[in-house]
Order: C-alpha cells, then structure tokens, then sequence
C-alpha cells in the first residue's frame, strides 16, 4: 500500500526511541507509525555504515538522501483524507441498520477519486485493531513533561501609550512530581512557544525523555512558506536534547487530564493572587508569575507529607538528562531553485546565496536557521553562509564561473597591470582615464572594451590610436574605436603632431644664448 514518506525528524525520533532500547512495537504506537514501517526503518539503521548517534547528527537532507535513495517521495492524499474521519465511522457502525458499504458509498459521493471498496474496508479494520482499552497511566521519574497554554490570557500596561497588552501563558508539568513551571510570552507563535520550553528546560536543569504537547495551535502540523511545521520543529528541539515527542491523543481526555489540572491551580493559586496587581513590562509579569508559581510548588500537597518542589528535587531531577553544551536554534526548511546568477533568493530575508554555478537549474533543500543558511542540492552540502537580514548578496568566489570572476577582481590596479604588460600606449591611456575619477563602474566597462579592440587590431595602428586619445584626451572607447577604423582620420589627426616635432639641432643655427 502506498503511503507517505515520514519526515527526517520524525525518523530521527525513531532512531532516539530505538537506542533508548524500545521495543519496535511500541515506537509505532508512540509514533503513529505502521509496525511494519517501523521495521523497515529499524533494519535500516541496522545496515547503515554511521551509527545511529551519527545519523542524529546529520541534517534531515543528508539523511533522507541515505534512507530514501532512488525513492521518490510522494504523498496519498487519500489516506489523509479518512484518517480523520474514523471516529465518526466507528460511531456509525454502532448502529445496526449501518453497514461497512454505506459508509463507503458516501464516502465515494463525496471523494470521486477515493479509496475502492477493498481498500477501504482494509484501513477501517487496521484502525480499530489499532485501538487499545485504556488503562491506568503510571509516572515515572524524569520520563515525560506536559505541554500546554493556559486558556485565559493574562495581561500588563504599556508605560508609553497606556496600552493594554494581553499575553499567553505557557504552563508545563511534570507529571510525576506535579512541579509546575509557567511563563508569559506574547503570542503562541513558533518562536514563542519553542522560547518558553527552552527557558522552562533550563529552570528545571535538565531534560525528560518524552515531552507530551497538547494539540495547541503551536503544536499542529503548520503549512507556511516562510515558517515552518511547530511538530517538525518541535522534533528538532526534541533531537537536539536527546528526548522524544509524543502528542497527546485527539479525543482522549485522559491524555491531558493532568496538566489540564495544572492549569486549572495556576488559575486559583497564580492568576487569582495576581488580579489586583498592575504590571507595565512583560519581565515585570513573569517576575510575578515566576515567584507565585514556587510558592504553589512550595505548597505541601493534600494527603502527602512533602511538597512538588520536595519531591521532584529529591526524586526527580536526578533523572533528567543533561542539556546540551549548544542552545537550540529553530530550523526552517524550503525548497528553491537556483537562478542564473548560480544563487537562490530567500525570500524572508529578501537576500541571494551564492551556489556553485554548476547547479544552475537544479532544485535546493534550505536549511536556515538565525544564523546559518545551509544550501543542499541532492542530498549533497552545496553551499553554508551566514544568514544575512538585509537585502543584497552574499556570494563566494568560488561559486563563480571564471568570468563571473573577473568581475570581483576589477579595481584600477587591476586594469593599469594588465595594460602595462600589452603596450606603453594602453597604459599610458588606461591610467590616464582613472585620473578622470568617474564612475568606476562606467570606467571598467570602458576599459574592458579597449583591452577586447586592442586584442582584434593590428598593434601599431591600436598603438598610434591610444596614444592620439591622450594627446587629443579623448578617452572614450568610441573615439580609439573611430580612429581604427577610419585610418584617413587617424593620418589627418597625425599630420599636425609630426609638424611639432622639434627641428634637429645644427651647428648654424644660433641659439637663445647668442641673443644675451
């Protein structure tokens, strides 16, 4: 059956689950992945050459060109389609007057070009062997970490227009321990939301395992062409701490019910302390948030001799795993074409990078993150820069063509060398017009067409030209032009300069010495 090709980060948190010593059953329950694909993978990595910590660390181009070679990668909207709507046929078949065919003669009515019958029954039966009875969920120290925003915003004043500006509160858990870290951030955006975890890892000193979103609008697949998918982020933020990412479960309530409680004692023991209070910064408010959300972990929790702060120092914080000696920075993908002038133009940016001009046409895989731009072109590393914000270029030398290349070496030094070694006339007029202080640009364009003539003309007459432009200090590629090629002209320009030439000296001739 044809499906869709997993994405590098989500088969890189196959490769964490898989060394961590989990069983390929249960990674594809975890990752909602086939068992049989998930086989696949594992075999995969078996027969690599790198080890699987060598394959975390490449970039997903790289990697998807060692799993997928020769594949090429397609996605059958189809099954994206039904997947969503299981729930719903499930609920119908409960009904006995409704049958299996039914079902999928709707479902044609609406989706022309849909699954056949024998393809529809398959899936609908491989969904509900899918499906497990629920069972009592145990915690483990260090294991997973809860992942949502609060419902109610929160909010603080702006001192210079009296602005009030509404901000959202990340909330995590730790679900072992109950400890509670939140943080105001200005919106639920990618870049707020990946902030927040970060700081809340960094508070915490250290990493879980398994870190468990919510189905938040920050969490949900994302199609953006300048931003990219929050899950596919969220899983390189994940795969650069060593851990995993297992959203909670559509329709399972049990899923989030204790980080939903969570939020709901930030409400009564955060939010309620702080209604009274005015803050006009966001540091102002987190400050707050910050110091009331120790004292709900300080608290001794009811029917228990220690408090969440209590339990997850002594317990649960010795677990965790280490962070990372480099902060994480958010990756953005795109795909672009390089352009005739061998760079790809990134449009956020508003910004070219140079590629090397032998992959003009091709297709490139973009890697950027706020500091780098990584250029691939067929699985292969063709190019890196530091990301630059302003419109412009950003071009190596080397990824030029030879005569592209010329370009970046023209200077008046450039042009005065290259005449002096072809003629003392061409030097004398090449230096001479770099005196005129015009243009360089104008100035390189004449120059190169007086050394492109001089290279098509006889060298006396070219000579006898260049040296009548500076005589006459005519210093155009026209005038040189004119004179090659009307030689009647060139004679008649000649004729007074021979007449000035001073007389030969002669012992008759009496001189200004005789007249003292």
């Amino acid at each position: 059956m044809a499906g869709k090709v997993k994405r590098m980060s989500t088969i890189k948190q196959l490769v964490q689950l898989h060394l961590s010593g989990v069983s390929n059953r249960q990674i594809a329950l975890r990752l909602n992945m086939y068992k049989a694909t998930v086989n696949n993978y594992v075999q995969k990595i078996r027969n690599e050459s790198l080890s699987p910590r060598e394959l975390l660390e490449l970039d997903d181009p790289v990697l998807e060109k060692r799993f997928h070679a020769g594949s090429p990668a397609y996605c059958d909207g189809r099954f994206e389609v039904i997947k969503n709507l299981f729930p719903h046929w499930e609920n119908e078949l409960k009904n006995k007057h409704v049958t299996k065919h039914l079902l999928w003669q709707e479902y044609r009515a609406q989706h022309h070009n849909g699954y056949g019958y024998s393809q529809f029954c398959y899936h609908l039966q491989q969904m509900s062997v899918a499906r497990k009875p629920s069972a009592i969920l145990t915690h483990f120290a260090g294991e997973k970490l809860f992942l949502d925003f609060a419902g109610d915003k929160l909010q603080y004043v702006d001192r210079e227009t009296g602005e009030i500006i509404l901000v959202q509160v990340f909330v995590a858990t730790l679900p072992f321990s109950d400890y509670t870290f939140t943080m105001a951030v200005p919106d639920q955006s990618t870049d707020s939301f990946i902030y927040a975890l970060t700081c809340c890892i960094e508070h915490l000193g250290g990493c879980p395992k398994i870190l468990v979103p919510d189905n938040l609008k920050a969490a949900v697949i994302k199609a953006d062409r300048y931003e990219p998918r929050i899950n596919n982020v969220l899983e390189d933020f994940a795969n650069h701490y060593g851990c995993v990412v297992i959203p909670t479960r559509v329709a399972h309530p049990k899923d989030k019910a204790l980080v939903e409680s969570s939020v709901h004692r930030i409400y009564q023991r955060v939010y309620a302390r702080l209604r009274n209070h005015l803050f006009f910064s966001l540091e102002e408010l987190n400050q707050a948030l910050a110091d009331k959300t120790r004292d709900h972990n300080q608290t001794r929790m009811q029917q228990k001799p220690y408090s969440r702060e209590e339990k997850f120092l002594a317990e649960e914080k010795p677990t965790l795993r280490p962070l990372s000696q480099t902060p994480f920075e958010i990756k953005y993908y795109c795909e672009l074409k390089v352009a005739q002038n061998n760079c790809i133009y990134l449009g956020r940016d508003k910004h070219y990078y140079s590629v090397p001009f032998r992959y003009i046409g091709q297709k490139a895989s973009i890697v950027y993150t706020r500091t780098l731009v990584k250029i691939y072109v067929k699985g292969e590393l063709a190019a890196t820069h530091v990301r630059n914000y302003k419109y412009g270029y950003t071009t190596l030398r080397e990824h030029l063509c030879s005569t592209h290349q010329h370009y970046l070496d023209r200077s008046p030094e450039y042009y005065i060398n290259k005449a002096k070694e072809r003629s003392q006339e061409l030097y004398v007029l090449i230096e001479t017009i770099f005196k005129t202080n015009d243009t360089p640009e104008l100035l390189y364009k004449r120059c190169d067409g007086l050394m492109s003539l001089q290279r098509k003309t006889d060298p006396v007459l070219y000579n006898k030209a260049c040296q009548l432009a500076v005589d006459k200090n005519i210093l155009t590629y026209q005038f040189v032009r004119s004179l090659i090629e009307n030689k009647i002209m060139l004679q008649q320009l000649e004729a007074p300069r021979e007449r000035l030439k001073p007389l030969p000296r002669h012992e008759n001739i009496r001189g200004k010495k005789y007249y003292q």
